[in-house]
């Protein structure tokens, strides 16, 4: 059966700086504005995959790999600076006979866009992207699915469909779907991706460092891509990067490529990077606000980081 909606205490303590080594602010194109390190008394708070952010950039929802919904609002001081979450709600992801998945890979969600109040969920250990009214998240149940046009024994377990996000309507993708894979590819080495519907639908393929994996990505309001990667292992240590995809290129059969805006180790306050959304800042700039997957494990944390865009 359905559980009921969790109502949820977050603790949050500031990071006033980005580099462990000093007060440096500015990264390239990026100005580091703030960012928080979230605690939580609720077993469940945490695994965030993808989050999105409403039009007024305060309300937002969020997917956790665990198979759950969290929403809630951030909260700013007056300075305009992240200061805490509030109003935080966790619901099961329902299964379309209305009950919550038995087993976490059953609803393994790692990739989420929204569409008004629609979102779409991509589920990477049993392939699907999901179709879920907001209005409800509590009862909410999937409609449809979209078909994600990626051949399925191409992608890899744990490897999947990380990455689900919405262009804009004035963009080249005209309000499109895409999706790429975490670490799935080609014979060539390339992820596989793909323009869901619009003008532009169809396979295409985004340049693979062997270093790191896609985890989420979200479009800027002229259409470019920007791909949030990670990288985790013995020899490299964890790091984190951003990488911007102009939107001209984003076609059928391409393979895209683009400029790297920020790397960071642990010389960094960054973590498991899983998350990444761009809103507007209550002076126009472009902000965006990057979170961890803490995985549930007490060696991991989970960051919210906030950056300016300098163009």
């Amino acid at each position: 059966m359905a559980a009921s909606t969790l109502d949820v205490e977050v603790r949050s303590k500031p990071i006033v700086a980005f580099s462990t080594k000093s007060s440096q602010k500015r990264f390239g194109q990026l100005e580091f504005v703030g960012g928080l390190i979230f605690t939580s008394p609720e077993p469940l708070f945490g695994a965030i995959s993808s989050i999105r952010f409403q039009p007024d950039g305060k309300d937002f929802i969020a997917v956790l790999d665990t198979g759950h919904w969290m929403s809630g609002q951030v909260d700013r001081n007056a300075d305009g600076v992240l200061s805490g979450l509030s109003h935080v709600k966790i619901d099961p992801i329902l299964d379309e006979t209305g009950n919550e998945a038995r087993r976490k890979r059953d609803m393994d969600a790692e990739g989420l866009a929204l569409r008004g109040d629609t979102a779409f969920v991509s589920f990477e250990q049993f392939p699907r992207i999901g179709v879920f009214s907001t209005k409800n998240l509590a009862a909410a149940t999937p409609t449809s699915k979209v078909p994600h046009l990626l051949p399925d024994q191409e992608l890899r377990r744990n490897a999947g469909m990380e990455t689900l996000v919405l262009s804009p309507a004035s963009s080249p993708l005209q309000g499109a779907l895409v999706t790429v894979t975490e670490a799935s590819v080609d014979t060539r080495g390339n992820l596989y991706a793909a323009v869901l519907d619009g003008p532009r639908k169809g396979l295409f393929f985004v340049a693979k460092d062997p270093s790191f994996s896609v985890t989420d990505g979200a479009f800027l309001e002229n259409g470019d891509l920007l791909l949030l990667e990670r990288r985790f292992n013995l020899a490299e240590g964890v790091g984190m990067r951003l990488r911007r995809i102009s939107a001209d290129t984003i076609k059928p059969g391409a393979v895209v490529d683009g400029p790297i805006l920020l790397e960071a180790d642990l010389a960094y306050q960054i973590d498991n990077m899983e998350g990444l959304d761009v809103v507007k800042g209550a002076d126009g700039s472009t902000r965006l606000i990057f979170v961890s997957d803490d995985n549930h494990s007490f060696l991991q944390r989970s960051l919210m980081l906030e950056f300016k865009l300098i163009d």
